[in-house]
């Protein structure tokens, strides 16, 4: 007589066992994804407004200062008579001296 009982309670609606897994995704958006994208966003803003005399530093260390902006390089004076060009994806930031 107990088996008749499990077959009217049913299964559990499926949209319920999917609201973990929602309530997973939305939390690792918002701490993961968005923080992440907007880094992207600031990262891109600095790059388009690199200008003349500011201090930078590159992905791989090496602090300069830029002496020329063209479409995809940025000319760098790391010491007298010492400039690097180096595609303006490899700044990495502004240096903290310039800030």
């Amino acid at each position: 007589m107990n088996f008749v009982f499990f077959g009217i309670a049913g299964e559990p609606n499926p949209l319920v066992s999917m609201v973990p897994v929602l309530l997973m995704f939305v939390i690792f958006y918002f701490l993961m994804i968005r923080p992440q994208q907007k880094q992207q966003k600031a990262h891109q803003a600095f790059l388009k407004a690199l200008d003349k005399n500011q201090e930078v530093v590159t992905s791989g260390g090496i602090h300069g200062t830029v002496v020329q902006v063209k479409e995809d390089t940025v000319s760098l004076k790391v010491a007298d008579n010492v400039r690097l060009e180096v595609d303006k994806s490899a700044i990495a930031r502004g240096s903290k001296a310039s800030s």
